[in-house]
């Protein structure tokens, strides 16, 4: 004879979905702005992402391309068009070839395109910093939002259990471990978002790195009429013979 043994599946009572059925506007306000603030998160990490990558693309691009042309014109016309790169050697080249003017005369030709070069780098690292200040409020502020919630809900928590006159441990514990969860929730939402935030600063360094030896050597061009070679490294002293 078989004995079959039914198995009951009981929901808990004291997870994210009682949490939602159960909260107030505050704590169902609570939730639904740390979602946001996750949702955005990601949303800038991927975005930052994805243009580090196109300038790494483009830098590899312009490095292959830009210098084996003949002429700056050239050169420009070799990079796809809408480029970064591209876009700051049109505005050196334009720099240099319109050095007239009652204002022109006054700054020399260096000078002329270092500031027009400096604009336009400035104007790359700008789009590339945009996004991450929020990283960083979201990192320090979601830990204290989640923690506002879990207050909240163990206040009401204790204020229904005063009301009622049951203290037992059964009482207690289910609505203070799903306040509990509002914490958990703003970690979640801030360890991510703080991650995100250091690496994509240090993966800025490293684009703003290329940008910036592109734009040096693309000044010395213009001015001098060469590139500016790097050096080679140091050749290791040949040990003492004995």
């Amino acid at each position: 004879m078989e004995n079959t043994e039914a198995t009951a599946v009981v929901e808990n009572p004291y997870g994210l979905g009682a949490l939602w059925e159960q909260g107030d506007f505050v704590a169902k306000g609570t939730l639904i702005i740390m979602v946001i603030m996750s949702l955005t998160s990601w949303y800038v990490i991927i975005m930052k992402l994805l243009d580090q990558r196109k300038l790494s693309a483009s830098a590899k691009v312009a490095e292959q391309k830009f210098w084996s042309a003949g002429s700056i014109r050239e050169a420009i016309e070799r990079l796809p068009k809408n480029d970064v790169y591209r876009q700051i050697a049109e505005d050196g080249l334009r720099a240099s070839q319109h050095h007239e003017g009652r204002l022109g005369e006054r700054i020399a030709l260096h000078e002329w395109v270092t500031m027009s070069l400096q604009r336009s780098n400035q104007g790359v690292s700008m789009a590339l910093t945009d996004g991450l200040p929020w990283l960083a409020t979201v990192g320090s502020t979601a830990p204290f939002v989640g923690l506002f919630g879990t207050v909240w809900g163990i206040y009401h928590a204790l204020v229904a259990i005063g009301v009622s006159g049951q203290a037992s441990i059964d009482k207690v514990a289910g609505p203070v471990g799903e306040a509990l969860i509002m914490t958990a929730i703003g970690l979640a939402v801030a360890v991510p978002a703080v991650m995100g935030y250091n690496w994509l600063i240090r993966r800025n360094k490293e684009v703003q790195e290329e940008l910036g030896n592109f734009t040096s050597d693309l000044h010395s061009f213009l001015v001098s009429g060469a590139r500016v070679a790097v050096p080679a490294p140091a050749a290791a002293p040949a040990a003492a013979k004995k």
